[in-house]
């Protein structure tokens, strides 16, 4: 590329936050970053059952844009932590509603990443007049082929060392079942059960989500506290395959039509095969499509970051 990488903005502060009542016993935390009045945007994190960071807040031009970041139910500051009640891909569909309105925007860019690109393709089939872009990174379906990929057979082949350690808390018996077996832990009344498959599970993914080993990464993920909520609600939304029909996201592609967007996802994505990114390419052609040659998966690679920056750029009339 013969430009300089763009890289993130300077580090910010919320000019405001707090906690939303959303209903159900939850109330989901909030952020804005940004200008008050400029280009509405929310950022949608990973998982399910990541948190936002704030770097997060540094992919938007603070001067164009007003962000709204919130943690999604159950995850980082919103209450109650690590909580599966009333904790489905539709609760946070309506949640997403809920914090546009109490915005007080008619419509804004959604940018979503891994997780966060699911849900934004969940919320934005549903609620189009609502988006005005869409940028997603790290496409996932969320479909029965995906999770087997990444759960049992077929990553397991690139890491056969963590591999080892990730089957490792499972009988023999029940490997057949990972997604499963993990459930029945994760969902044990005893906590130390819980938190050691939590960490065997959270491990997995924040060591295989970078191309190359990076611990800034991927050791937040072997913390208890984070791993616990992290483990227990992405293993509660993939046991349940996100409430989703299989194929649906893809299928209802086309209520897409009319709305700008990017897709970005890296070549050696490990968790989210390519294969996705590309059909969605093809179901939405509206959308810029850019395939980030050597990069995994995460935000921070740097040619996933570059491109990322620049839509957010683009779509705020940044030339």
């Amino acid at each position: 590329m013969s430009e300089d990488l763009r890289t993130l903005y300077p580090e910010i502060e919320p000019y405001a936050r707090g906690h939303l009542d959303v209903g159900d016993g939850h109330a989901v935390y909030w952020e804005r970053v940004g200008t008050p009045g400029g280009k509405p945007a929310v950022f949608l994190h990973g998982g399910p059952g990541g948190t936002i960071s704030p770097s997060h807040r540094r992919l938007f031009d603070p001067a164009l844009y007003d962000v709204l970041l919130f943690d999604q139910r159950g995850c980082g500051k919103s209450t109650p932590n690590a909580c599966l009640d009333a904790n489905t891909t539709w609760h946070l569909v309506a949640d997403i509603e809920r914090l546009r309105e109490m915005a007080g925007v008619e419509k804004w860019l959604v940018f979503g990443g891994s997780w966060g690109s699911t849900l934004g393709l969940a919320y934005a089939e549903k609620h189009p007049e609502r988006v005005c872009e869409l940028v997603l990174r790290g496409i996932y379906m969320l479909t029965k082929a995906e999770l087997d990929w990444y759960y049992q057979f077929g990553v397991s082949e690139m890491f056969p060392d963590k591999w080892e350690r990730f089957v490792a808390p499972i009988p023999p018996a029940e490997r057949h079942e990972m997604v499963l077996a993990y459930h029945r832990r994760l969902t044990s009344e005893d906590r130390a059960t819980r938190v050691a498959a939590a960490r065997a599970w959270s491990l997995w993914e924040g060591e295989t989500i970078t191309l190359l080993p990076e611990p800034s990464t991927s050791d937040p993920f072997g913390e208890d506290d984070y791993a616990h909520a992290f483990a227990r609600i992405e293993n509660h939304f993939f046991v349940n395959a996100g409430w989703l029909e299989e194929g649906q996201l893809l299928r209802d592609a086309h209520r897409l039509a009319g709305i700008p967007g990017l897709i970005v996802h890296g070549r050696y994505d490990m968790p989210c095969p390519a294969r996705q990114a590309w059909a969605l390419h093809k179901a939405w052609p509206d959308a810029e499509f850019h395939l980030i040659e050597g990069a995994g998966h995460a935000y921070s690679e740097p040619g996933i970051l570059d491109r990322l920056i620049r839509a957010t750029d683009t779509f705020a009339g940044k030339q």
